[in-house]
């Protein structure tokens, strides 16, 4: 299935030295080679790259990694296709926009069956499970609130969400709007908080080393998630199945288990409509 890679952050941070690890794992390290994207959140405003063509030699992975953006808030997709084409229209990260607000999404996994009504403000321009999930939570979150709700009321909508999806199969997912992100694990994702003490760090995936406490300041905080871990001398956490993880500020900020929910009805049906509290 395809690799995640995510970063929350206290500071603005480059992503450079995991994006090393991770772009080789898209045809050079790995067999992930149906596409990749990455999406640095700026303020307001969302740099979003995507490719085709395997990461591990596009031209564009190879601009990423010598650009050192910096941002509090990023994500990353490798695709293996299991739904869909291998086209630019479905490269994850997608990105949407709800209460004046630019949303990224991207999903490690395979959704059965699933086959939601047509959404009156989002539908998939591609033809993934991962987008037509993405509008389908899109679809009701703005269904249920006509301006952002709190971030705990957010929590347990998408907490719900994530639960009834994962009903359809593997959901490991990444969800952020700049200000937070969102991760949920279906199967397999690791994450680790590097705070002071910064530690020296190795890759797995390629012969790369570099000290932290150089390129840092004793204030800076950084939480890495990705599918595999990308460092082979760190400590890394394993995400329980069906966990909902809320970073912030470079920390985990809330976080809970579920177990899959009741599958919606299929759009052939009298289905409860999107805005039925019972399908949040």
């Amino acid at each position: 299935m395809c690799q995640l890679l995510g970063m929350n952050c206290n500071t603005p941070t480059d992503i450079l030295f995991s994006f090393e690890g991770f772009h080789r794992r898209g045809g050079l390290t790995d067999h992930h080679a149906d596409g990749w994207g990455i999406a640095f959140f700026e303020g307001k405003g969302v740099r979003l790259y995507l490719d085709d063509k395997p990461s591990a030699d596009s031209p564009v992975a190879a601009l990423v990694r010598q650009y050192p953006i910096k941002s509090e808030n990023v994500i990353a997709h490798i695709r293996k296709a299991t739904q869909g084409e291998v086209n630019l229209a479905n490269c994850h990260p997608f990105q949407r926009e709800i209460w004046g607000q630019y949303w990224i999404f991207a999903h490690n996994g395979n959704l059965v069956d699933f086959a939601p009504a047509p959404g009156c403000h989002y539908n998939p321009v591609g033809s993934t499970d991962s987008e037509a999930a993405f509008c389908y939570i899109m679809e009701q979150l703005r269904q249920r609130w006509c301006t952002a709700p709190s971030l705990d009321e957010l929590f347990e909508a998408i907490e719900g969400l994530a639960a009834t999806l994962r009903g359809y199969g593997v959901f490991n997912f990444m969800l952020s709007n700049g200000q937070w992100l969102f991760t949920h694990c279906s199967t397999k994702l690791h994450y680790i908080v590097r705070k002071a003490p910064f530690p020296t760090a190795h890759l797995v995936d390629d012969d790369v080393t570099v000290d932290f406490s150089t390129v840092t300041t004793p204030d800076d905080r950084v939480a890495v998630i990705a599918t595999v871990p990308l460092t082979d001398n760190e400590q890394w956490t394993a995400m329980q199945d069906g966990e909902l993880a809320l970073f912030t500020d470079g920390i985990v900020r809330r976080s809970s288990v579920t177990l899959p929910a009741t599958r919606i009805a299929p759009c052939c049906t009298n289905a409860a409509k999107p805005s039925d509290p019972a399908q949040i």
